[in-house]
């Protein structure tokens, strides 16, 4: 049978996509910072990263000593109908828009309107009991406790789950019980982002889009800045995508590049509502290391600065931000749906913003590389990203000699638990290499033995690649070394029927 039209249409403009991926369009004029030779370097790695990683379309900002030094734009805006991607094509952030938040969050308490440790009982009414005493600490550092309220998101969409209106869906999952004691654990949870949103429309007295729009977006100059998701029509706004191999429930055979319909609900928006350009957001960040956004520089430390859990160990999180600690070249990092993500190394003077249009081709993996053309000792500092180049390049079925190898030869070489088992996922879910993945996360039982929650994961990878029996002894170690973890409970019930 003969392709329709449609089909032939589908296959020039992916085939024009294909061609555009090599080339950048509408660059502005950076500070000349960069020679030509590196230009010319950095335009072939940034290539090999959208040809490997599939990526539609691509932005990417540097900022170095305050300045913008370069500004880069590849691919396709649109694969319908191959409108290529410029420097003023607009981007969803996803939960880039955290880090937002944090500053919106700091910006009261330099107004003295919030205490960080302060319960947020104190600002907001009708909590049930056992959220009242949940810190604003805790909220933006993910140790809250509090139920998810994504549990009552359309999975496809993350939009409401025919629960009715966003009151009704607030309502109803705090009738939802903890999921464990606050300060306990770490849990990525966007009620507690929901929760700074009632906070500052409160305090501000005035909703918090319109917050965010004239304490930060005029004050930063970010025209192409604003809150909305697929329902809005958006001038500019880049088309997302992302690649399945299951569509309504039927297995494809091959993955199929299709549209990535999401709904951000607006009480949600501090979670994850915000669209910009990789200028605009890298304006942002000269507007806040130049005190234009937060007056005190003690206001950005405490910012950049993480949480501590009930017995004084460090949270992953900052406020709004993920540190990344290292001997040297700290990061501070937000990432957001798989295709989008910010790094600023205060250290270093330098910050790189990579937007896609892509879920699921996770640009953090590759900024490290991209700030080593900036600072070439930045990608050997980061362990992860000293780890994934020697596994690539050398196989990942190598990886317990290269990680014995990488210690060897730098003794503070030592990746964190969180680190190694976010890239596993990133690995599992979000790039489709289970067999890759199997590896890191047996990397990571290894190294935490004494982690519930590298034998959860292991157990997860075991799954995917078919292991069943081994994969029951991982969770069953899991659920011995912590019996509150219920979904690995659920888990061994459902595969041991």
């Amino acid at each position: 049978m003969g392709r329709n039209k449609y089909q032939v249409w589908t296959g020039l403009a992916i085939c024009f996509y294909l061609i555009t991926c090599l080339y950048s369009f509408g660059q502005p004029k950076p500070s000349n910072e960069t020679t030509f030779q590196s230009s010319k370097e950095i335009d072939a790695f940034l290539q090999k990263q959208i040809k490997e990683r599939r990526i539609t379309g691509l932005q990417v900002a540097v900022v170095q000593h305050g300045k913008l030094v370069l500004s880069k734009s590849y691919g396709t805006a649109n694969v319908q109908d191959a409108v290529p991607v410029t420097n003023r094509s607009i981007f969803p952030i996803n939960s880039c828009t955290k880090a937002f938040t944090g500053v919106a969050i700091m910006q009261l308490v330099e107004e003295g309107k919030v205490d960080l440790s302060a319960p947020v009982s104190r600002y907001l009414d009708g909590l049930p009991q056992a959220w009242q005493p949940v810190t604003i600490r805790q909220l933006l550092t993910h140790v809250s406790g509090l139920p998810d309220i994504n549990r009552l998101l359309n999975p496809g969409t993350y939009g409401l789950q025919g629960v009715g209106t966003e009151e009704a869906t607030f309502a109803k999952i705090q009738a939802f019980p903890m999921d464990f004691a606050t300060g306990t654990q770490f849990s990525y949870n966007q009620t507690n982002y929901l929760l700074l949103g009632k906070i500052i429309d409160k305090l501000q007295g005035k909703p918090f889009a319109q917050v965010f729009q004239e304490k930060q977006f005029d004050v930063a100059g970010m025209p192409g800045t604003g809150f909305g998701d697929s329902r809005d029509i958006i001038p500019g706004m880049v088309q997302s995508y992302r690649y399945v191999t299951n569509l309504d429930g039927k297995p494809l055979g091959k993955e199929k590049l299709i549209i990535n319909y999401a709904e951000f609900p607006p009480m949600r928006r501090t979670a994850s509502g915000m669209n910009s350009t990789a200028e605009d957001m890298a304006r942002w960040i000269i507007a806040l290391q130049q005190g234009k956004l937060l007056i005190k520089k003690e206001t950005l430390k405490t910012l950049w600065t993480t949480g501590t859990y009930n017995d004084g160990k460090p949270t992953q999180w900052a406020l709004g931000w993920v540190l990344k600690p290292r001997p040297v070249h700290d990061a501070m990092v937000i990432t957001g749906g798989g295709r989008s993500a910010m790094f600023v190394y205060p250290n270093d003077d330098l910050a790189i913003v990579a937007l896609t249009n892509i879920a699921g081709s996770y640009p953090e993996e590759f900024v490290d590389e991209l700030a080593g053309f900036f600072n070439p000792s930045i990608p050997a500092s980061d362990p992860i990203t000293a780890l994934r180049m020697q596994l690539e390049k050398r196989g990942f079925d190598q990886a317990p000699t290269i990680f014995t190898d990488l210690k060897r030869t730098n003794p503070a070489f030592q990746p964190t638990e969180n680190d190694l088992n976010d890239w596993g996922y990133r690995l599992m879910n979000g790039q489709e290499k289970p067999k890759e993945a199997l590896e890191v996360f047996k990397l990571v039982v290894k190294q935490y033995p004494d982690s519930w929650n590298a034998y959860d994961s292991l157990g997860d990878a075991l799954l995917r690649n078919g292991e069943k029996a081994q994969a029951i002894s991982m969770y069953q170690k899991s659920v011995a070394l912590n019996p509150d973890n219920h979904d690995g409970k659920k888990v061994l019930e459902r595969i041991m029927k």
